[in-house]
């Protein structure tokens, strides 16, 4: 059911603060009516885009100090990552169908707001526990602008530009991502890790200030209808008992049969989920998106990206720094592979020729991914080698990701670009989690078998590492190569239905 009216407050009465808080506001005319307004909509959402892949890179250089300053131990202090993944996983979806019913623009900038006010509360944390309970705090922001940062790029681009507007906004996370280790170690190491997650307050306050003016309202809304409580709890139950048992099987002091409890309960949570999902009134993931073919297809094609993405941010540091590389080389190094990421996102389309299109696109990039992936296999795995592998990683997963995204869009309603934007990104969060997940296990695994120990370039360890890495861009290359062929192949810029929708104009509220 898909509605174009504003929610207005209330002349008066109990009505009018509830009525004030889900108010979207357009943008002033003045905005609005500039032919540019639209680059202006998606630098905003590039905001959101920075944060996110910056805070992703730069919190695990507060270890260190974490450590030191609570005196904890590594399981521990994981978990500051952990509970902002395992909340994050969970709640893109069910932000994604809220951000449908309530408006896009709303609940972006709430998510920016309480991620921000989270990021002070996590600089200022008198402990562990406060400083983990307030990160899963901080996904629940972070969720609601996730959600919502591909929908509003591709309801906010002109016909046309839709590929090249999700290439700025690949491109700004591609940048957070790469200066991540930078500015994390220049923080650790002058004001300490509490500025780690400081930084994020004014950057949170800019871009909050631009959003109310900068991005469109939502012109089409779809009602809700209900929330499905169960639906949510299932999808957490499955993505954090997978995630969990992954986690305790690379190295964690928990037993064995924990471990297989673990994914018992991911499996069943899952199934369980899927059959919730068939069955209920108002289910969470509207199953009709997934089965389209093309949309199935770019999900398990955009996880698979995002692993290869965020892999060797655990096996290049580990492998480099075994050899005697400082912390500071093997960052600059590992640079290379956002950077490629961010020159392939924002100028393929003065590369490429114009008429190639997104499923042609798809293939070159997980082809340059795949044969640089397995180049890893064989050559030395030092500086050098390394730092050119990656950049050709970089330039694949550059061509890949936006053209992707495009197709998963362009294959999924207009009313439902949140829920689309939601099923996007948390393919990603998927993506990001297992590529650490799957590599420290690979590591983990390797070393058990008695390879620790031996030269970086020929660890078995790193070569398994590698291998997942080399899976997971075939995947994404056979996903492409099986996408739609001929004009289904092309980003649609508009219309309805399933092909339709990802497009707009510049002067949309």
């Amino acid at each position: 059911m898909t509605t174009r009216t504003q929610i207005r407050p209330a002349a008066g009465g109990r009505a009018r603060w509830p009525a004030l808080l889900l108010h979207e506001r357009a943008r002033p005319d003045a905005v609005r009516d500039r032919p540019y307004a639209w680059r202006l909509a998606v630098a905003t959402v590039c905001f959101g885009a920075f944060m996110g892949q910056l805070d992703a890179s730069i919190v695990t250089l507060t270890y260190g100090g974490l450590r030191r300053g609570f005196d904890a131990s590594p399981a521990a202090v994981e978990w500051v990552s952990l509970a902002y993944l395992l909340v994050l996983i969970a709640l893109l979806v069910p932000a994604g169908r809220l951000s449908d019913a309530f408006g896009r623009k709303l609940l972006y900038l709430y998510g920016f707001a309480v991620f921000t006010a989270a990021s002070a509360v996590c600089g200022l944390a008198p402990s562990l526990l406060v400083l983990v309970l307030f990160r899963g705090v901080q996904a629940v922001g972070a969720a609601l602008m996730q959600a919502n940062s591909v929908a509003l790029v591709t309801t906010s681009a002109p016909r046309g530009r839709m590929r090249a507007a999700l290439g700025v906004q690949a491109a700004a996370q591609a940048l957070g991502l790469a200066l991540g280790p930078t500015v994390g170690g220049v923080l650790v190491s002058t004001l300490g890790w509490r500025w780690v997650f400081g930084v994020n307050v004014p950057i949170g306050v800019l871009a909050l200030v631009a959003g109310h003016y900068l991005l469109p309202r939502t012109r089409e809304r779809r009602a809700t209808g209900g929330f499905d409580r169960p639906g949510l709890v299932l999808l957490a139950a499955a993505t954090g008992s997978g995630l969990l048992a992954l986690s305790a099987a690379s190295g964690l002091p928990v037993p064995g049969w924990a471990v297989a409890a673990l994914f018992a309960v991911a499996v069943a949570a899952g199934w369980g989920f899927v059959t919730r999902q068939h069955r209920a009134r108002t289910p969470l993931l509207d199953l009709a998106l997934v089965r389209e073919r093309t949309v199935r297809l770019g999900l398990l094609g955009a996880l698979s990206g995002y692993l290869v993405l965020f892999g060797p941010l655990v096996l290049v540091p580990v492998v480099l720094t075994a050899s005697g590389v400082s912390e500071l080389a093997a960052g600059l190094v590992l640079t290379a592979l956002p950077a490629g990421f961010a020159v392939a996102a924002t100028g393929a389309d003065r590369v490429l020729p114009r008429g190639l299109s997104d499923r042609g696109r798809c293939v070159l990039g997980g082809g340059v991914l795949t044969a640089a992936t397995a180049a890893l296999l064989v050559v030395p795995l030092t500086k050098g080698p390394l730092a050119v592998l990656l950049a050709v990683v970089g330039l694949g997963l550059g061509t890949f990701t936006p053209a992707n995204n495009a197709m998963v869009m362009a294959a999924i309603p207009r009313r439902s670009s949140g829920t689309g934007g939601g099923l996007v990104n948390m393919a990603r969060g998927l993506g990001t989690a297992l590529g650490v997940a799957l590599v420290t296990l690979a590591l983990h695994l390797g070393e058990r078998h008695g390879a620790a120990g031996a030269p970086p370039g020929g660890t078995v360890p790193a070569r398994w590492a590698v291998a997942v890495l080399v899976a997971a861009s075939a995947v994404a290359a056979v996903a492409a190569w099986s996408g739609p062929r001929g004009a289904h192949a092309r980003a649609h810029p508009a219309g309805t239905g399933t092909a339709g929708g990802a497009g707009g104009s510049s002067r949309v509220g």
